[in-house]
């Protein structure tokens, strides 16, 4: 009978006891009982614990407990499973059943493949390339989901999830309310008390598996002055209400006003004491509160060059203000003795770097890089030498943003030496460029390249801003984004070929070479265009109207296969059937868009939107139709959904 010891005693243990034993159990269903005891002094069966427990160097790691070194040492009746923090030893459980065999193909029990057999020796050892590896809530969420999605992170090696906002309302709406799905499902709107309490729910459960917990974003901007900004990106009035906070927004264009009349995308008078107080008093009231949080967020407005133009505002760039505010925000966080982290954002107009100003405490801070406006047809050159490129000089609420990714490293490298701080990066290929990439493969080459170089120019992670129902036509891309992240030396092919072969089973090369075809004939740079008026590019027309013969003739081979002996592999069929209806779908769309017949594509779009909606509620758990519909409005721009039904 196997045993399973805990040789220290923490919560995140125990949940990895249980974890190994649930999955070992699977593994060898007939292999009996499994005990999993207290016991500091075991010489026997797996033992789970701290690699300090085991007398294991750990100095490799800057931080143990911010760096995860795993470490397994087993035979085949047990042995030592461990990391060198309590998170990490979740991680080495994960690490040595995926080494057994074992794969996470999407979140949730159905994206499971577990073998019958009998576990192997495993020796392993590694500390993660990247210290941060995780994923921030995005598109339209439901709370059963996001359960799945927090119990999927450490499966495939992350080990931070993100929840932006103080109440993530609006994410949650965009689900409840079925946004872009209206015509096909009747609303069901939840109030701001139950998604605070989910909220905490998805903390309890980050908790239990020791999984960073990186919290808020924007919002500070506007909560700080009595202002609500839970809507999102709705657009109200201009108007501030309550009426007593219009000295402290931004002066834009002569006026203080809600900018374009989105709180969320407002900035505040920067270089005014009492506003800047205000927003040091609501940071560090929170970080007082939210002890469960490992690094707080605190980035300015979602809008871009709308920035203070006051003559006080004016002496500095919005970048050396920012820095004033984290000062001022780590004076007060020190004279509460709270050690919470904080996270500022090298994002829009905040991209330059501070001229003047330097923080007082680097060791509190870290910099997150977000390349909104980069161009994702393009990866980030891990040979290039970033030193050479010249950024232009910033001109208040003027200067262009640019496509390139190489300069935002560029950018951010020089926060970093001028800062004396780490820098990890906010991404997005799991957001909409998800779903303008119809092929897939391209896009997944696209995110294996920016780890790689990332990595290679001094970033020490990422954070991937996405909907957590990022599977559709499956889950490969969220699969290399985990591994690569932890292990930068892994090539792209193997992996490829390794979750199409648990994800499709023996026949599964039919499907690479139809995702290949499939991008020669739909070249994802079309759809990846950053700007309107584009897309009148008749020369892919002829290739666009071949995507459905190319589905046609491979449907036959999947219909062949919607029943397998492993439960993922049907479902992976499944959600692949309907995904040939979306290629043929948008193909449509594409076809008459390149060739300049916009009112006849923004039709055709609204009526495959009705019509693959009616596939929500089978799909909803890998596939989000609220945001893969709205990942076209630069292509498509509006569209009456109910004109589209009737």
């Amino acid at each position: 009978m196997y045993k399973i010891y805990k040789i220290t005693s923490n919560p995140v243990v125990d949940f990895a006891a249980t974890e190994l034993k649930k999955y070992l159990r699977m593994m060898m269903p007939r292999c009996g009982e499994i005990s999993i005891e207290y016991n500091p002094s075991a010489t026997d069966g797996f033992r789970l614990g701290l690699m300090q427990d085991f007398g294991l160097d750990v100095s490799e790691a800057p931080s143990v407990e911010l760096d995860d070194i795993l470490h397994i040492d087993t035979d085949e009746n047990g042995g030592i499973i461990a990391g060198d923090n309590y998170r990490s030893v979740l991680l080495a459980v994960y690490r040595y059943l995926t080494i057994n065999g074992c794969r996470w193909l999407f979140a949730g029990v159905d994206g499971e493949y577990i073998p019958v057999k009998d576990i192997e020796p495993v020796k392993f050892h590694k500390m993660a390339d990247c210290r941060y590896r995780g994923q921030c809530n995005e598109g339209a969420e439901y709370q059963p989901n996001m359960m799945e999605a927090i119990d999927f992170t450490p499966k495939i090696g992350l080990n931070i999830f993100m929840i932006e906002f103080d109440n993530p309302k609006v994410y949650y709406d965009w689900y409840y309310d079925h946004l872009n799905n209206e015509v096909n499902r009747e609303p069901e709107p939840v109030s701001h008390e139950q998604v605070l309490q989910w909220k905490r729910q998805c903390e309890a459960e980050l908790s239990m598996r020791g999984l960073q917990c990186h919290d808020m974003g924007h919002g500070w901007t506007a909560e700080s002055f009595g202002i609500d900004s839970s809507a999102g990106w709705v657009q109200g009035s201009e108007e501030v209400n309550p009426p007593e906070a219009a000295q402290y927004m931004a002066l834009y264009k002569g006026k203080r006003r809600i900018y374009n009349g989105v709180p969320l995308n407002t900035n505040f008078c920067m270089s005014n004491p009492e506003a800047c107080a205000k927003v040091v008093d609501t940071v560090c009231n929170y970080a007082e509160k939210a002890t469960n949080v490992d690094y707080l967020h605190v980035w300015l407005a979602d809008g871009s060059h709308n920035h203070c133009e006051c003559d006080e505002c004016r002496k500095m760039i919005p970048s050396d203000w920012y820095v004033v505010l984290m000062n001022e925000i780590d004076a007060e966080l020190t004279k509460r003795e709270l050690a919470t982290r904080i996270v500022f954002c090298c994002y829009v107009d905040t991209t330059w770097a501070a001229k003047v100003e330097r923080l007082n405490n680097p060791d509190r801070f870290s910099l997150l890089v977000g390349p909104i406006f980069r161009s994702y047809t393009e990866s980030v050159d891990a040979n290039k030498d970033i030193s050479s490129i010249e950024v232009p000089e910033y001109v208040l609420n003027e200067t262009p943003f640019t496509l390139d990714v190489n300069e935002y490293v560029a950018h951010a490298q020089n926060w970093a030496k001028t800062q004396h701080i780490p820098f990890f990066i906010y991404e997005y290929h799991l957001w909409h460029m998800q779903y303008r990439d119809v092929a897939m493969l391209d896009s997944a080459k696209v995110l294996y390249n920016d780890i790689i170089g990332y990595h290679k120019h001094g970033c020490s992670g990422i954070i991937e801003d996405c909907s957590q129902r990022s599977f559709f036509p499956n889950g490969f891309r969220f699969a290399l984004y985990g591994s690569t992240l932890f292990d930068t030396s892994l090539s792209f092919e193997e992996q490829l070929d390794d979750y199409f072969r648990h994800a499709y089973g023996e026949d599964y090369k039919e499907v690479i070479a139809f995702f290949e075809k499939l991008s020669k004939l739909i070249d994802f740079r079309f759809a990846n265009k950053r700007k309107k008026g584009l897309f009148n590019e008749p020369q892919y027309e002829s290739a666009f109207l071949k995507v459905p013969e190319l589905v046609d003739s491979f449907a036959p081979f999947v219909e062949a296969h919607k029943n397998m002996p492993k439960r993922v592999q049907t479902v992976s069929y499944r959600i692949l059937r309907r995904y040939l209806e979306y290629c043929k779908g948008m193909s449509r769309v594409f076809a008459l868009k390149c060739v300049g017949k916009d009112d006849e594509a923004a039709k055709e779009f609204a009526q495959f939107t009705v019509s693959f909606g009616k596939y929500e509620l089978e799909m909803e758990r890998w596939y989000d139709h609220c945001l893969a519909t709205g990942a076209y409005g630069t292509m498509i721009g509006k569209i009456d959904l109910q004109a589209a039904n009737d």
